[in-house]
């Protein structure tokens, strides 16, 4: 999905509307601020705390023009959000601040016009000012959080280097169609999901699916637009491209996830609305108590400051955040979430159900053990002799295993195939049979050996090798065990998860599986449409059940489950039974994504209690209640504490991004070109413009270079050629 497909980046009508909120509130706090000085300046209180006076003619009318204009101008996005919260019948924190601002205007304006008493100007122009300031650092936090799609779209590169009838030509990754073939330097990033048909090379895919590790590529192998190619040249066909790209995908996945309601924003709204009818309960309280006992200006005072102080502003930005920066991080480790109510509920499984094959184990059949009576080296390097004449199962796993090992391979002569028994060749002077139990038993070779005869009982396949009549060893196949498994189950159980596995395999598999994991209970001979059963089964007994499988055959269990996980995806994201989905084929990430959870909700609560439980000692001390020992909170002390809240909760939702996963080796290298008229080095992206010109695609860093070539091209052409890389018919 190259930038050029959108008139728009992703997600960009949010960050614009976050970008122009960010505007707007710094333009109206400058203003505010401004308007401020002569309104302090001009306060009888403040000339009395700091000794000086200024008397101007009509300095209260003065006053209130002033603060007018930071009322309505200052306190516009205020006084609207008060409309719209009153319309929806659903107030809560523009309410409570637009109350308090109006209430201080109103009363101070009477006291200009109609009535005698104190005006609270200066205390309504810096209680603007620390609300603007507020909604101005909330602004950018949230477009900070939010620009997660755009890092993603970042990725894609813009240029690809089409290969076409022997020419390599640039073009915008855009035009690129299924079939293409395209060329990716050392050190660039791959334009387009597709298969390598030529070369050799290690990819850094660390942002796509979070794998900390270079991975080996070779032809034959899939390739992930975005990612960074290492030091080999690659040629890769184009397999999608546009919307069916992973990283299209996967953008529209965390897309959907940033917009899907949390289950604690549900919570944190009901807070709000509880904050909001607390005080203005407790505002109209301390009002008349106040008014009773000590007369309007500071019955007032103390009602503006409860109304203020218990405004539930960051209740709003407490969960949205968390949300924007889970998902992103998330999504770069591999782990994409479909469904954001199960991501929050995985904190509380305890219960997860493996699907064994492909899973937990590698999914082919290889080699698991091998009992050696000869030199382990020269068993596996005289079996491996012989069965490279077959083409069985059996015998290509064993070749493989013995080619891992670094064995070498000597020819067999006189090979000959043993139906129902095995095979049989001449290595290196020694006469070598490698076959099953029946060729035992027709050779007359007595097996009496205990660990051969566990492995039997274990379900694997064992295969014996025999040289010049003796038994020289013994090799043991099953679907293999993956190396992570072990940690995974490990780390679960320290949880306190109990972990189960389902499978159609064999009891004697599924015992031996589970023995050696450690897993608590399984389920074997279990076909697929059975699966969900399984699943239901546990759920009545009272497990909340997270179920791992690939999410194509166990796709009834997947949904059966309260969260269901398909694993090992890939490329294919697009998989709908599954309410989150893990990239790479490694159950660790089951228990990255368990600990995710549990993080992102442990911030959520931390930023509720940041956001509304300071309320708790504030809106008492803010309704006056230690007045009597000289305690009292100001209305602007009152704003700075709420806005406060604000900004700990937007900084401990950012302390989520040491979660990020962290990158590899090596970097994308910059594709430079240079401009042929005045030779200044530029990229494509940053340059002015480009002319096509027998065969070469060439690039300017401003017009008048343009021009210059287009008048003059022969004159130029010779410099392009002389770069050494004429074979190409390609200009860089």
């Amino acid at each position: 999905m190259a930038h050029s497909e959108h008139k728009k980046p992703v997600g960009q009508g949010n960050h614009t509307g976050h970008a122009h909120h960010i505007m707007e509130f710094k333009r109206k706090l400058l203003v505010s601020l401004i308007l401020t000085v002569p309104i302090l300046l001009l306060s009888e209180m403040i000339q009395e705390w700091f000794g000086f006076s200024i008397k101007l003619p009509f300095q209260k009318e003065i006053l209130f023009i002033l603060a007018l204009i930071v009322y309505v101008y200052g306190g516009f996005p205020f006084l609207k959000g008060l409309v719209e919260e009153i319309r929806k019948r659903q107030p809560g924190m523009m309410t409570l601040i637009g109350t308090a601002i109006s209430v201080a205007f109103f009363y101070s304006a009477g006291t200009v016009f109609i009535i005698s008493g104190k005006g609270f100007f200066w205390e309504l122009a810096t209680l603007i000012d620390v609300m603007l300031l507020g909604h101005w650092i909330e602004a950018k936090s949230v477009l900070g959080a939010s620009r997660a799609l755009e890092e993603l779209v970042k990725i894609m590169p813009t240029i690809a280097h089409l290969i076409k009838n022997g020419k390599i030509i640039d073009v915008p990754v855009s035009e690129l169609k299924v079939n293409d073939i395209v060329l990716v330097r050392p050190g660039e990033k791959i334009p387009s999901d597709g298969i390598v048909i030529e070369g050799e090379s290690f990819v850094n895919e660390a942002l796509l699916t979070g794998e900390s590790k270079p991975i080996h590529k070779e032809k034959g192998d899939e390739v992930i637009g975005g990612a960074i190619n290492g030091e080999g040249m690659l040629k890769v066909k184009i397999e999608r491209t546009g919307e069916e790209t992973y990283l299209s995908q996967v953008i529209k996945l965390v897309r959907q996830a940033q917009e899907s309601k949390s289950r604690t924003q549900d919570l944190a709204n009901k807070a709000a609305a509880m904050l909001f009818y607390a005080a203005l309960l407790v505002g109209i309280i301390t009002y008349l108590v106040w008014f009773s006992f000590v007369g309007p200006d500071f019955a007032l005072e103390r009602t503006v400051t409860v109304l203020v102080i218990a405004c539930p502003h960051a209740l709003g930005l407490a969960i949205p955040l968390v949300v924007a920066l889970s998902t992103s991080i998330t999504a770069k480790s591999g782990i994409l979430i479909r469904d954001r109510t199960a991501f929050e509920a995985v904190k509380d499984i305890n219960a997860i159900v493996f699907d064994k094959t492909g899973t937990l184990t590698l999914g082919d059949f290889g080699v698991s053990d091998v009992i050696a009576f000869i030199p382990e080296k020269e068993l596996l390097s005289l079996t491996a002799s012989v069965e490279l004449n077959s083409e069985h199962i059996i015998a290509k796993a064993i070749v493989d295993y013995a080619k891992e090992k670094g064995v070498k391979i000597p020819n067999a002569e006189d090979f000959k195939a043993l139906p129902g028994r095995g095979a049989y060749g001449k290595v290196n002077e020694k006469e070598v049979y490698v076959g099953s139990p029946n060729l035992l038993k027709e050779m007359k070779i007595e097996l009496d050996d205990p660990k051969i005869k566990e492995l039997q009982s274990q379900g694997k396949t064992v295969v014996f090798t025999i040289v010049d009549g003796k038994l020289a060893g013994a090799f043991a196949l099953s679907d293999r065990i993956r190396k992570e498994s072990y940690e995974a189950v490990r780390k679960l159980k320290e949880l306190g998860i109990k972990v189960f596995m389902l499978t159609g395999d064999s009891e004697e598999v599924a015992q031996w599986v589970a023995g050696e994991l450690g897993i608590d209970d399984y389920f074997a001979q279990v076909l697929p449409d059975k699966k969900a059963e399984k699943i239901k089964l546990l759920k009545e007994k009272g497990f909340k059940v997270e179920m791992v499988g690939d999410g194509i055959n166990d796709a009834p269990a997947l949904v059966t489950a309260d969260v269901g996980i398909a694993i090992g995806a890939g490329t294919d994201v697009a998989i709908e039974s599954a309410d989150i989905i893990l990239v790479r084929n490694d159950p660790r990430d089951v228990v990255k994504l368990m600990d995710l959870s549990r993080k992102t909700y442990a911030k959520m609560v931390q930023n509720l209690w940041w956001a509304a439980g300071y309320n708790i000692v504030t809106i008492p001390l803010a309704a006056g209640v230690l007045h009597s020992y000289g305690i009292i909170l100001p209305p602007a002390i009152g704003a700075l504490i709420m806005s406060l809240s604000t900004v700990i909760v937007a900084f401990n939702s950012q302390t989520l991004r040491k979660y990020e996963p962290k990158s590899v080796e090596f970097k994308e290298k910059k594709y430079i070109t240079v401009d042929p008229v005045c030779g200044m080095k530029i990229s494509p992206e940053e340059a002015y413009g480009k002319v096509e010109h027998e065969g070469y695609i060439i690039y300017f860093c401003s017009k008048h270079c343009q021009e210059e070539f287009k008048k003059k091209p022969q004159k130029y052409m010779p410099k392009i050629e002389k770069k050494g890389e004429a074979k190409h018919r390609h200009h860089h």
